[in-house]
């Protein structure tokens, strides 16, 4: 499994379509922005379901770990509307993330064309990016509403963000911090690159713990703990 330090650009000379989660990728997860959101689903769960925030949070994490998302598994045992849940969870502080130039730089340099695709809304997505000052770099985003509620790592939503942006797997790129998110885009002909961090993940559940630097797995491609610095290597 390649990582920043060694790999051929040449492996990539094929691809036409770079595609990006968006949270814990697109900005360093150590800075610590997630958190907000993590401690909002559990407010949330435990004011709709009448919970103790300790019981909210642990079913928080039950559901996570069983249907991709927290929002799936309310929505599949509860019935419950993801419009509100998405305004509340998604109403965040934004000044704890940083635009990084050189990132910008980098990304705007790939070829061809670029997109995310996340477990977080449209609004999300577009909040987030737009901050850090790359949104007017993508050709389009894919939010869980696009995905009919479906989140990755279910095979569906890939298939419909291919569809809908017409995008051949075997010419594009996946960039994901999940490690078991990659596993239906290798397998769909994409090459995969999990994005790392040295952050303590601890308390999650060890199935949807983002990923460390000692996770490995047979579908990932590249392994890159910096993905600027990654991303300026490449010579495509």
């Amino acid at each position: 499994m390649p990582d920043t330090s060694h790999f051929d650009s040449s492996d990539l000379a094929h691809i036409r379509h770079w595609i990006f989660d968006l949270d814990n990728t697109l900005y360093r997860a150590d800075a610590k922005f997630f958190g907000q959101i993590d401690t909002k689903i559990t407010n949330y769960i435990s004011r709709y379901l009448a919970l103790h925030a300790t019981e909210a949070h642990a079913l928080q994490k039950s559901y996570l770990a069983e249907y991709g998302t927290s929002l799936s598994g309310l929505m599949a045992v509860h019935g419950m509307d993801p419009a509100e849940f998405l305004d509340y969870v998604h109403d965040v502080d934004l000044t704890v993330l940083k635009p990084d130039p050189d990132l910008r730089k980098h990304i705007e340099a790939l070829p061809g064309k670029k997109w995310i695709f996340t477990n977080g809304s449209r609004g999300h997505a577009r909040n987030i990016a737009g901050h850090l000052n790359l949104w007017d770099l993508f050709d389009g985003s894919f939010g869980i509403e696009d995905a009919d509620y479906i989140p990755k790592p279910k095979r569906s939503p890939f298939i419909k963000f291919c569809d809908v942006f017409d995008i051949d797997p075997k010419q594009a790129i996946f960039f994901e911090d999940s490690v078991r998110n990659l596993e239906v885009p290798k397998h769909m002909g994409m090459k995969t690159a999990l994005v790392t961090s040295d952050e303590d993940w601890g308390d999650e559940p060890e199935i949807t713990r983002p990923a460390g630097s000692t996770t490995r797995a047979d579908w990932v491609d590249y392994t890159i703990n910096d993905l600027t610095g990654w991303l300026g290597n490449l010579t495509v």
